[in-house]
């Protein structure tokens, strides 16, 4: 599975690691990513999501699916 949030779609950055001698070698900077269950209450059922740790937070502040019709989500988890 590809280290992807499922709602904002952020994927890992790729850029360089700098030596004292400012040397560079390439590294990857992850998401952080976490499975995370969430109700639906129009459906009553539950769905399991793969979100990064600042989507949970506009989860929490804006309610799911505000969140998910904002980012164009809603038709193909909820359904509606």
């Amino acid at each position: 599975m590809a280290r992807k949030c499922t709602v904002s779609k952020v994927k890992p950055l790729v850029g360089n690691n700098v030596s004292h001698s400012k040397r560079r070698t390439k590294r990857r900077q992850e998401p952080n990513l976490q499975w995370k269950r969430f109700w639906l209450e129009d459906e009553k059922r539950w769905i399991r999501l793969r979100v990064t740790a600042r989507i949970l937070r506009t989860i929490s502040n804006r309610g799911l699916k505000a969140t998910l019709k904002k980012h164009g989500m809603l038709k193909q988890l909820v359904g509606a």
